[in-house]
């Protein structure tokens, strides 16, 4: 048979496997069939190609090939056992078998097999054995395949664990190789592109406790964990329903990249809901259902595992040691610091204990956790909390006292999720378990969100973290009763997918967790207020302009208090943070800070008065006439320059901003335009660009792809026209990974680049040429635009929703070139892959847009330069 026959056969017997697997039959059959498939094309060739050495040598299966378990595109780990008779030196080459055996693995690759391969004797397996920890893994999983069965029998009679890597050894290195593989994930299941096999609560969990189970037994049946009592068969069948569920879902991924991929990408997370069977209304809705199943799926293999390998380490490690037991209540006690119930029965004579526990643990800090046979009773009382329980004002007071308690608030409620207290507790809490947000802004499903969440509320009270968040460990003291806004984070995304504003559901359940956990109306009050307006602070801070007077007034009245902007502060950094992590910068701290000290600065003032714009013109020229004049202006020459700018302008900037503008105006001469300056840190921690130029068409649309083109996130853009035709404009910006500018030479190249863009401005855009992350092309948002009225008639608010992409702010002011109207203001917002920006425009005239069509041709104009609607 030709090397094209065997490929087509390989092929055709993909496929075949395919239709079956899409047939629904069991994916057990389908792995198995694989493996025994390719041993019949090993074994053939074997005696083919090897000839007179086929007897003497052995072919061995290792590795998941060696447990018959082949995914259509699995790499295919042979070991070549080399009889040492005569074998003499290293095979180098000299070995008479050396072209057979060459042969043998060309041929394999020739036919388009992914082969993983070795060629020792079983001296030096042993001696590799007992070096590394991987190959006496692989080594357990030999299988038989063809040659001499003698040698392949000599070779696992020493490999036991009497004869190398000790029971207690193997399964210290593979607890450390666990945690390193948690490690490189995060140690969350909860991953937005999980990795099937070796994520926390993938494949390799479940292989690891197999591993396990045939070095202490010398058995590869899973079902030897009840037989010797580690798992019921309630548990057994979780298992084995974990992997079938595990194993079809890497299945489907290999049969749709047509490779080995292990990986739940975006680019297949939408096709594989689509054959899994999920469907909803929602455009995002059946990869959400898809993925929540997935994560249910491995967190519960992961507690599995967990509870498991607890089992192995007290039969392994301490079953010769006399257990320390420390009573520690009628219904626990400590044993070798792991609570454990003292009967059975302890959960199921008192229910309330199913809380008292985490108490217990929050109290004891030495405890390291629950015992494994604890755990299990937990499970299986789930169900003791039943609305009953959950109104049993006793169950509430144990609730309440632990969040209430100075420390290990966080740990005890990752541990309530982890066994499912939490889900039963609260019931609405259940249906945000494993809920993911499909798009590159929730980078946590919500429930692991949630809990990050608290525990940076809590770090805000601990002086180690204090160099995180200095300003949040300041702010904190101030709080009376910080349970209240644990309760606010536990609530806060609580009716997430839930239909309709999740904010306003979650206000509702809010509401009666307080009246039935007993808070006062005060307290229910603030809870309620900071679930329904969780975002307020992050979307004023980053939408609109907070250097405005009216901004902060209608904020603050908003707001109402000092505690509620405390605690709504503090609520809102802990939430961005454990939102997207990589998503925080600088910028966002500092225009979080400056709206909390401006709305403090306005209760102090007190609300009833009304801002004063006037007075706050007057006191911004006041304070920068004074940096000028002692940088050497004088007082005429100064307002030779301002006499062309309108007072909007020194609304808008800080004394120092228009100080520096002012002091480079000066000093320019005509023939040194257009002015570009760069200073590295502004007052809100970003680079702050300013542009001196004669006015013309589609600078802002040029200037931004340029900033696009070197890799800079913009952060938001001040318009400002003179009397005398002339552009003051700035644009904030940092790295695109969040950073600040502090390379020199990036600097002047941004500068010089702007310039020389400046000097040669056409109507032709600048094409962006940046390359854009995979992730982003996976997720695509439908352009809307929205027009708002100023409340003071300075100009028309117009609101743009759009999948965030390279040269996106050029295209928006192409749109604006294009409608004829003319931009003032941008701030520019980030979420994942959704743009959401804001801009101030006017029209020719400098006046709001009041002309219909004028709108309508700027909407036109805007689908049309940034994307469909």
């Amino acid at each position: 048979m030709s090397i094209k026959d065997h490929k087509q056969r390989i092929q055709a017997h993909t496929a075949e496997l395919v239709q079956r697997f899409q047939a629904e039959e069991p994916i057990a059959n389908l792995i198995r069939d694989r493996a025994d498939f390719i041993d019949g094309l090993l074994v053939a060739a074997w005696h083919n190609l090897v000839g007179e050495f086929a007897d003497t040598h052995a072919l061995v299966a290792v590795g998941g090939y060696g447990r018959r378990e082949l995914h259509p595109y699995s790499d295919i780990d042979i070991l070549f056992l080399l009889n040492e008779q005569g074998h003499e030196g290293d095979w180098a080459g000299e070995q008479p078998y050396e072209q057979a055996v060459t042969s043998f693995f060309q041929f394999l690759m020739d036919i388009g097999l992914t082969v993983g391969y070795s060629v020792r004797t079983l001296i030096e397996c042993l001696d590799a054995a007992r070096n590394d920890q991987t190959i006496i893994t692989n080594l357990m999983e030999a299988r038989y395949l063809a040659g001499s069965n003698q040698l392949f029998d000599a070779l696992m009679a020493r490999i036991g664990p009497e004869h190398i890597w000790p029971i207690n050894q193997f399964f210290n290195v593979k607890i450390e190789e666990q945690q390193a593989r948690y490690a490189k994930y995060h140690d969350t299941a909860y991953n937005l592109e999980p990795n099937v096999k070796e994520g926390p609560g993938g494949l390799r969990d479940i292989q690891i406790i197999g591993w396990i189970v045939k070095r202490l037994h010398k058995s590869s049946d899973l079902r030897d964990l009840i037989v010797q009592g580690w798992l019921t068969e309630e548990e057994f069948t979780e298992l084995m329903n974990a992997q079938e569920y595990l194993w079809r879902v890497r299945f489907a991924l290999h049969t749709l990249t047509g490779r080995r991929e292990d990986r739940l990408l975006f680019d297949y997370q939408r096709e594989l809901a689509s054959n899994f069977g999920y469907s909803g209304d929602e455009p995002n809705a059946a990869v959400e259902q898809f993925m929540q199943g997935y994560f249910r799926v491995v967190v519960g293999l992961e507690r599995l595992n967990e509870m498991v390998m607890q089992l192995f380490a007290e039969i392994i490690l301490h079953n010769n040691q006399e257990p320390l037991v420390i009573p520690l209540s009628p219904s626990f006690q400590s044993v070798n610091n792991y609570i454990e119930a003292r009967h059975s029965r302890v959960f199921k004579d008192n229910p309330l204990a199913l809380l008292e526990i985490f108490l217990i643990l929050q109290q004891n800090t030495e405890l390291q956790g629950i015992r494994a046979a604890t755990v299990r009773l937990i499970r299986q009382h789930l169900s003791q909390i039943d609305d009953n329980f959950r109104n049993n004002p006793k169950a509430c007071g144990l609730f309440m006292e632990i969040l209430r308690k100075p420390g290990g608030v966080t740990h005890q409620l990752r541990r309530m999720n982890r066994y499912g207290i939490l889900a039963a507790y609260l019931p609405a809490f259940a249906n945000v378990v494993g809920r993911m947000q499909y798009d590159l802004f929730h980078v946590y499903t919500v429930d692991e969100h949630t809990m990050f969440v608290i525990r940076n509320l809590r770090r805000f009270t601990l002086d180690r973290y204090r160099n995180e968040h200095p300003f949040c460990n300041e702010i904190f003291p101030l709080i009376e009763k910080p349970e209240l806004l644990y309760i606010a984070a536990l609530m806060h995304d609580i009716a997430k997918g839930s239909g309709g504003d999740h904010s306003e559901i979650g206000e509702k359940i809010a509401r009666s967790f307080c009246q039935r956990h007993g808070l006062d109306h005060r307290d229910t009050e603030l809870v309620q207020w900071l679930v329904r307006h969780h975002l307020l602070m992050s979307m004023t801070a980053q939408r609109k302009d907070i250097s405005d007077p009216e901004i902060i007034h209608e904020f603050a009245t908003l707001v109402g208090d000092p505690d509620r902007l405390n605690c709504l502060y503090l609520l809102t950094v802990a939430d961005i943070r454990a939102t997207n992590p990589s998503l925080w910068n600088i910028w966002k701290s500092a225009l979080l800070q400056e709206l909390f000290v401006s709305t403090r600065r306005a209760f102090r003032s007190g609300l009833e008065k009304p801002a004063d714009m006037r007075g706050r013109v007057r006191s911004t020229k006041a304070d920068t006439l004074k940096l000028l004049i002692r940088l050497g202006m004088t007082a005429d020459a100064v307002e030779q320059i301002w006499g062309m700018i309108s007072d909007d302008y020194f609304m808008r900037c800080q004394p120092g901003e228009i100080a520096w503008h002012t002091l480079a105006i000066a000093t320019c001469g005509p023939d040194e335009l257009p002015l570009v300056l760069l200073r590295p840190t502004s007052q809100r921690g970003s680079a702050e660009v300013f542009i001196h130029a004669r006015n013309q068409d589609f600078i802002f649309a040029h200037s931004t792809a340029v900033l696009d083109q070197l890799g800079l996130t913009i952060l938001d853009a001040k318009i400002i026209t003179s009397a005398n035709g002339y552009v003051l404009n700035s644009y904030h910006v940092l790295q695109q990974a969040g950073e600040p500018i502090t390379d020199q030479r990036q600097q002047i190249e941004i500068c010089s680049r702007l310039r020389q863009c400046l000097l040669n401005i056409t109507v032709a855009p600048i094409q962006v040429q940046r390359r854009e992350p995979r992730q982003a092309r996976h997720f695509s948002v439908p352009t809307q635009v929205y027009f708002h009225v100023d409340p003071q008639n300075r100009d028309t608010i117009v609101e743009l929703i759009a999948t965030d992409r390279p040269g996106l702010l050029s295209k928006v002011g192409q749109a604006f070139g294009k409608a004829g109207v003319r931009l003032r203001d941008a701030r520019i917002s980030t979420i994942g892959s959704r743009a959401e920006d804001i801009f101030r425009v006017t029209d020719t005239k400098d006046q709001p847009l009041t002309d219909d069509t004028l709108k309508v041709q700027l909407r036109n104009a805007l689908i049309e330069f940034v994307g469909e609607s």
